[in-house]
């Protein structure tokens, strides 16, 4: 079953899905500035566009880019900011 998401008033959209790697989300960003926290692993995959992110521990924020990964703990915040619209595929473990 596809399951469809919305957050942050409607700026960030996703839809769920299970496959045979496990749960997985595709969605889209609008510009602006978000605050996620994870209850799962998540990797998160930059499809199309670029996510500027603040990793939990971390001092420096660091760009990704369309086809960059970057993995997040279970039980983390992280910040992430966008500039135009930017597509995502996130995995859960």
């Amino acid at each position: 079953m596809i399951s469809s998401n919305e957050y942050f008033n409607g700026n960030v959209k996703s839809l769920g899905y299970v496959s045979a790697t496990g749960k997985s989300t595709l969605g889209v960003m609008e510009a602006g500035e978000y605050e996620f926290s994870t209850s799962l692993h998540e990797t998160m995959t930059v499809i199309e566009g670029e996510m500027t992110v603040k990793l939990p521990n971390a001092s420096d924020w660091k760009t990704y880019s369309a086809g960059e990964s970057y993995q997040i703990d279970a039980n983390e915040k992280f910040l992430v900011k966008v500039s135009g619209q930017t597509s995502y595929l996130c995995q859960y473990k």
